[in-house]
């Protein structure tokens, strides 16, 4: 996912971190600098679903605008060898527990 903050407050007239600090606070989230250099720069370390609200009420856009998925950046699955596991949907074969309650380790 790629953190769109930044463009999004731009278009709608937002040029400066502070200026959006300021109508944040506004709305009762008040956040460091630094949590706010992050949100500004493209990198938050993290962005909690109430302060997404927040966000998404002063901008008054959505979620899709400040979240946008870049599905080529995930890993392609690697080609099944064969070897271990069943494809999904595929029974797996189930061993009984020994008596004594003791779980087998993996093979």
């Amino acid at each position: 996912m790629k953190w769109n903050l930044r463009l999004a407050a731009a278009n709608r007239g937002i040029w400066k971190a502070s200026e959006l600090q300021r109508m944040l606070a506004g709305r009762g989230m008040t956040i460091s600098a630094g949590k706010m250099s992050g949100l500004w720069s493209g990198q938050p370390n993290s962005v909690r679903l109430d302060e997404l609200d927040v966000i998404c009420a002063v901008l008054g856009c959505g979620v899709e605008e400040l979240l946008q998925p870049e599905p080529q950046t995930v890993a392609q699955p690697k080609p099944d060898t064969g070897q271990q596991g069943a494809a999904v949907g595929e029974a797996c074969p189930v061993s009984p527990r020994p008596k004594s309650g003791r779980s087998l380790p993996p093979r």
